[in-house]
């Protein structure tokens, strides 16, 4: 930036605590579940969440008073706190990703979420509920401006990369193990419920709510990944996705910290494969971290593996008209013979490939994955052996980024992963400085 920029304080839209107070209410009334409401009555049930819903709402309001945000220089600095007040400060250099997060009660009333993920983080670092979805934008357009160094403009004309195909996306998620496995639960959930037919409210209402937790895992990732689309502009990567709650986020390309594409056992049939991006600072675990990272929820393998060579090639070069970087393609350089005796099956499939600009490493037998990590973000380079591969000379060579993912090249020789170790550490030094480089020209 040319100077510093100052956001005047503000607060959060007007409506933000009615929206809170429903969701309180909301995790109120599963909290008190079918039995509860059953033992209440549905008079005293409904005097019951009236009651929350009025405490809710007064108490989202007081905090919704002493709540605000601003922007000073490259800082974004969120006050909060009823009883103990507080000062949150986030330096923007530390922002890799800026979401704007639409759940659906909010979509109601026309409001949105804006998260902020920031590198060494555990969770959403200082979510802003809930603003207004233009101001939303906006804010996100001057915050990313301010973390990539860019002066803020008007939005750029996005070239639309790819977009999900949705008929394909609910065939795909019927070739997962989870909803294969349906059958099975439902036989568990329905059997108890045959052998003994004199049901009761709350005895149908519970079967109703387990046969439903069968289905939990394939329908919630068809709720986030429907309607998925990916597309990039001059300073960032654009990703929507959500049917229920839409989700848009803007991620620097040079924040990207690997690439993983996955061909999973059931889509081999069809050709499938599926792509995520890992971003250092995205908060929460298991599905929320991996939903957060999604390149390609499904799609044709040739497509998938176009999709995640142009976001590498613009995480390794952010220069306009990138050349794409196609890891699936580079030769890769196989274990010993020997280790077949540690990996019998997989051995054929194991391999790593380095360039100058990225390391690449294959694996999987049933599950066959392909992890690709840009030398530039390397953060430290390791070589470990087992005592069994101690005694076959051989070693394991890891590949650490600021991210969750992990290049690993299994059973290597020990001599030669000694080599590596050395070679990738040399490069990564390397590339950093190309990579300065080449942004300081931007």
């Amino acid at each position: 930036m040319t100077g510093p920029l100052t956001l005047p304080r503000r607060r959060l839209h007007p409506l933000t605590p009615l929206v809170r107070g429903a969701k309180l209410v909301a995790l109120a009334a599963v909290a008190v579940s079918w039995r509860g409401l059953g033992d209440l009555g549905l008079e005293h049930w409904l005097q019951a969440m009236t009651a929350i819903l009025v405490l809710a709402i007064l108490i989202s309001a007081a905090l919704w008073a002493v709540t605000g945000y601003e922007v000073v220089g490259r800082e974004l600095r969120v006050h909060e706190g009823l009883l103990s007040r507080r000062v949150r400060t986030i330096p923007l250099e530390r922002v890799q990703a800026i979401d704007v997060v639409r759940p659906a009660l909010a979509r109601v009333f026309g409001l949105a979420e804006l998260r902020l993920e920031v590198i060494g983080g555990g969770k959403t670092e200082a979510p802003l509920a809930y603003l207004t979805v233009a101001d939303a934008t906006a804010l996100r357009a001057c915050l990313l401006g301010l973390a990539t160094g860019a002066e803020p403009a008007e939005p750029a004309a996005e070239r639309e990369l790819f977009a999900v195909d949705n008929g394909r996306l609910l065939l795909a998620q019927l070739l997962t193990p989870p909803t294969i496995s349906v059958p099975i639960g439902a036989a568990f959930v329905l059997w108890p419920a045959l052998a003994h037919p004199d049901w009761t409210l709350i005895g149908a209402a519970s079967t109703i709510t387990a046969f439903l937790g069968v289905f939990q895992v394939p329908v919630r990732r068809v709720l986030d990944e429907w309607g998925f689309h990916i597309a990039d502009d001059a300073t960032a990567l654009r990703l929507h996705q959500g049917l229920l709650n839409k989700r848009s986020q803007s991620v620097p390309p040079h924040r990207v910290q690997g690439i993983k594409i996955t061909w999973p056992l059931l889509w081999r049939a069809t050709g499938w494969a599926r792509a995520r991006m890992d971003v250092a600072g995205y908060g929460g675990v298991g599905d929320e971290q991996l939903r957060a990272g999604t390149l390609v929820p499904v799609a044709r393998s040739a497509h998938t593996v176009a999709v995640a060579a142009t976001v590498l090639g613009s995480a390794v070069d952010p220069r306009p008209g990138t050349a794409p970087i196609d890891a699936a393609a580079l030769p890769v350089s196989r274990p010993p013979a020997r280790a077949r005796w540690l990996a019998p099956l997989a051995w054929s499939r194991i391999g790593v490939a380095v360039t100058d600009d990225v390391v690449a490493v294959r694996e999987g037998v049933l599950t066959r994955e392909l992890i690709a990590v840009p030398l530039a973000r390397v953060q430290s380079v390791r070589v470990t052996q087992g005592p069994l591969q101690r005694l076959l000379s051989l070693a394991t060579v890891t590949v650490d980024t600021a991210g969750g993912l992990h290049a690993t090249a299994r059973l290597r020789d020990a001599a030669d992963a000694y080599r590596l170790a050395g070679e990738l550490a040399a490069r990564s030094r390397t590339a950093r400085r190309a990579f300065s480089t080449r942004r300081a020209v931007l």
